[in-house]
């Protein structure tokens, strides 16, 4: 009914700003409304609040001796009040109908007796015009003439009351439209407010806060939750992650899916409404809201629908936004890391600086980097800042290093507790949840695993994912380079026959000791009839025999002793912190053992030089040179011994 009052009123409105009404001294502007053909569905409901009014305004003892009743224009019973000795019959009820039905055809008042009643029935018209709207009908069990007067001034009474009916619900509706205006009005206020305030924000954080909080301005009593993907949670409770179970019965999946507002009705007797925030490219998540029935109106819902269209459009930029100062920032990132990663050209330095930076570009609490020892076939931990780690080892097979061995791709795992895809030590050991690891590939091979974690769920986002990514490219770079650069120094500095050292870094080594040492020692070893060998057995024999003979003084030396091929047949080790006496008997351990070891059999002729702080001259010739005179010395004597020439 309010409705149709409402599409009356502004019709009515807009012909008074056409033609405006006047209002006679001391009449009330509703007293010229009246009901139209949209009102009659209510009539009837109208005419029996009416016959309440008229009952208490109505004589006691007049309701006590007769029966009065009312109908709509359509004979439809409206209600009835009253007493009489045969009220309570049906034939009262009938005698009554009859006489309304009389009424109407004639569009007069008649009178109807009955076998010992008598019904008066008047029509009642409207106040506009003489249209019957519906009929008052007086019953009695003593037919007068007095009745039929008496049943028009009823008729009369009651008509004024349903007319003061009429305007209480006329005014009443009037106050619930303005309210319902004034309250679209704020809330159309709010909105544009909140609207504005969205698109004031520039950061992802800051969207959100504002939306949920213009929403809880907006729906005061509701429950606001915004459930999106874990790459925009914020720590905030009412954001929750977006997860995929039961799409058929899950409102939040469906209105995703779906891209429309999904609502259901909850046991508790509460309307939880599901709305996804969708902006130009993508949707990025839902809106949902809980509150009680009563409080949810439909014509509320294209606001809804607008904030979460603006909230999802002021998302997308601020994403946008986000993600091209992100992008500035990796690249800086990305370009800093590799300048410095090659102004080094040490793998172990490399391992190292990669592990301290990863943490602190990642707020993680552990990594680890693995490099792949194809001749074992296992990856072993070369930089970790978990000192249980350092340098365990694990087959390719094994837990997460296994996937991105197999796979060659990177990995992301946001709650390893609850899916436990593998067995993995790293985070047992440290109860991590999170984790982002991902390939270092070397010409097309994987050669390393980068691991990262921490202990937190959810922890790592998508773009940490694809900037460890990026990044191991750049590490995998530098291990190259680093690699290219060892081996190709290997190559410079290592004969590559016998795999010892060359004559000039050995030079360089000697003359760098003697800077910093107190004292050493130099062996010069010569092959006994070396070219004999080479003639009787042909040279290929010979360089095994050099093999051999280096591999003899490898295994008779320390770490950190340096073994050289001099020259030829000729070989040296230099012994830093070493006097003559000592080495004269790794120089025999060398001898015996040749003579042993070697096959065919040769011997080696030995000589031993020293220098000391307290020499005149100390230089490698000077060193050499008496080296190589003891050499000549214990050749002179017959070979296959050692002599050890004098200091000085």
């Amino acid at each position: 009914m309010a409705d149709n009052y409402n599409s009356r009123i502004i019709g009515d409105e807009a012909a008074e700003a056409v033609h405006p009404k006047t209002v006679p001294d001391g009449a009330v502007w509703f007293e010229r409304e009246d009901i139209t053909d949209a009102d009659r569905p209510y009539v009837a409901s109208l005419m029996n609040d009416s016959m309440a009014l008229w009952s208490q305004d109505a004589d006691p003892q007049l309701l006590s001796e007769g029966w009065y009743a009312v109908y709509d224009w359509q004979l439809t019973f409206a209600g009835a009040t009253g007493s009489c000795s045969a009220a309570g019959d049906e034939s009262a009820r009938l005698l009554a109908d009859q006489a309304a039905s009389a009424a109407k055809d004639t569009a007069m008042p008649v009178s109807k007796a009955g076998h010992s009643l008598t019904a008066y029935a008047v029509p009642l018209h409207k106040r506009s015009d003489d249209r019957i709207f519906g009929f008052f009908v007086y019953v009695t069990p003593e037919g007068t003439e007095a009745g039929s007067l008496y049943a028009n001034l009823c008729a009369r009474h009651f008509r004024s009351c349903f007319y003061r009916r009429f305007e209480q619900v006329y005014v009443k509706d009037l106050l619930i439209q303005q309210e319902r205006t004034e309250r679209e009005l704020g809330r159309r206020d709010g909105l544009f407010l909140a609207v504005k305030r969205l698109y004031d924000q520039i950061d992802v954080t800051s969207v959100l806060t504002e939306m949920l909080y213009s929403l809880e301005q907006l729906y005061p009593d509701s429950a606001v939750h915004l459930y999106l993907s874990q790459d925009h949670l914020n720590g905030d409770p009412r954001v929750k992650p977006l997860v995929f179970k039961n799409t058929s019965h899950d409102i939040v999946a469906k209105a995703f899916l779906e891209g429309r507002p999904v609502n259901e009705r909850e046991r508790s007797g509460k309307i939880r409404l599901a709305m996804p925030m969708t902006g130009k490219q993508a949707a990025y998540g839902v809106l949902c809201i809980t509150m009680d029935e009563e409080l949810w109106d439909e014509a509320d819902l294209p606001a809804f629908t607008l904030l979460a269209d603006t909230a999802g459009s002021a998302f997308e930029n601020a994403k946008l936004y986000e993600q091209s100062n992100l992008l500035i920032n990796e690249l800086r990132l990305i370009n800093e890391l590799t300048k410095r990663l090659n102004q080094s050209l040490r793998l172990k330095e490399i391992f190292q600086f990669v592990t301290k930076e990863l943490l602190g570009v990642f707020n993680a609490d552990h990594c680890c980097v693995l490099q792949l020892n194809r001749e074992k076939n296992q990856f072993i931990v070369m930089s970790s800042n978990i000192p249980d780690m350092s340098s365990e080892q694990f087959s390719p097979e094994y837990g997460f290093c296994g996937i991105v061995y197999r796979t060659k791709e990177p990995l992301i795992i946001s709650d390893y507790w609850n899916t436990r895809i593998v067995t993995s030590k790293l985070m047992d050991n440290t109860g991590s949840r999170s984790l982002i690891a991902s390939p270092i590939i070397v010409d097309g091979a994987v050669a390393g695993v980068i691991l990262v974690t921490h202990k937190t769920a959810n922890f790592f986002s998508y773009d940490n994912y694809k900037l460890l990514q990026v990044m191991s490219t750049h590490i995998g770079l530098a291990i190259t380079n680093a690699s290219l650069h060892a081996e190709v120094r290997r190559m410079v500095i290592t004969d590559n026959l016998t795999g010892l050292h060359a004559r000039h870094y050995l030079n360089e080594q000697i003359q760098s000791r003697q800077r910093k040492d107190p004292l050493g020692a130099l062996i010069l070893v010569d092959i006994d009839h070396f070219k004999r060998i080479n003639d009787t057995f042909g040279h290929q024999v010979g360089d095994r025999i050099l093999v051999q003979v280096s591999g003899i003084i490898r295994s008779s030396i320390r770490n950190g002793d340096i073994a050289a091929r001099w020259g030829g047949e000729e070989l040296a080790v230099y012994l830093p912190g070493i006097k003559a006496d000592q080495a004269y008997r790794i120089a025999e351990r060398i001898r015996s053992q040749v003579e042993k070891e070697t096959d065919p059999v040769v011997t080696v002729s030995c000589g031993v030089s020293e220098w000391t702080y307290e020499n005149d001259k100390i230089s490698v010739e000077s060193l050499f040179y008496r080296a190589d005179m003891a050499l000549y010395e214990a050749k002179h004597r017959g070979r296959n011994c050692i002599f050890v020439g004098q200091t000085g």
